[in-house]
C-alpha cells in the first residue's frame, strides 16, 4: 500500500469486559492482530471515557486510544475485530489525519551490515 492510501487512524479500546480488568496479555493478542494488518501502532495511556449505550445507560470507563497509519478498508476490518474480540457492543474509531508520511533513512543499518559482512568473510578464510 503506498503512503498515500493511508490516513492516520485513532481507536478507542476498552480496558474492561464483562466487568472485570483485561489483562496485558489480552491487549497484546489484538496488538498482534493489528500489526498484522497495518504493520503497526502507537498506543497511548488511557483515557477516562464517557458515553450513554444503546438502552440509554451512562457508561464510564477507561480506554486506550491506539493510532494505527492504514486505508479506511483497513480500519473498517479493525474496528470489524475489534468489536467480536472484545465483545463490545459499539466500537469508535476516526480519522485523525489523511496526510500521512514515512520517510526511510537510507543509511540506517548499513554500517551493521558491512561489519557482519566483514566478520562472515573472515570466518570463511
Amino acid at each position: 500500500m503506498k503512503n498515500k492510501d493511508k490516513i492516520l487512524w485513532e481507536i478507542l479500546v476498552p480496558t474492561m469486559m464483562d466487568g472485570k480488568f483485561i489483562r496485558t496479555r489480552y491487549h497484546k493478542v489484538w496488538d498482534k492482530k493489528v500489526r498484522a494488518i497495518s504493520n503497526g501502532l502507537t498506543i497511548l495511556k488511557p483515557a477516562k471515557g464517557e458515553w450513554v449505550s444503546a438502552t440509554g445507560e451512562l457508561l464510564a470507563e477507561r480506554m486506550i486510544p491506539v493510532r494505527i497509519a492504514c486505508s479506511e478498508h483497513d480500519i473498517e476490518g479493525i474496528m470489524d475485530m475489534t468489536i467480536k474480540y472484545y465483545n463490545q457492543e459499539e466500537v469508535l474509531a476516526y480519522k485523525v489525519s489523511e496526510c500521512v508520511k514515512f520517510k526511510k533513512n537510507d543509511d540506517f543499518g548499513l554500517g551493521i551490515m558491512k561489519t557482519e559482512t566483514a566478520r562472515a568473510k573472515k570466518e570463511l578464510v
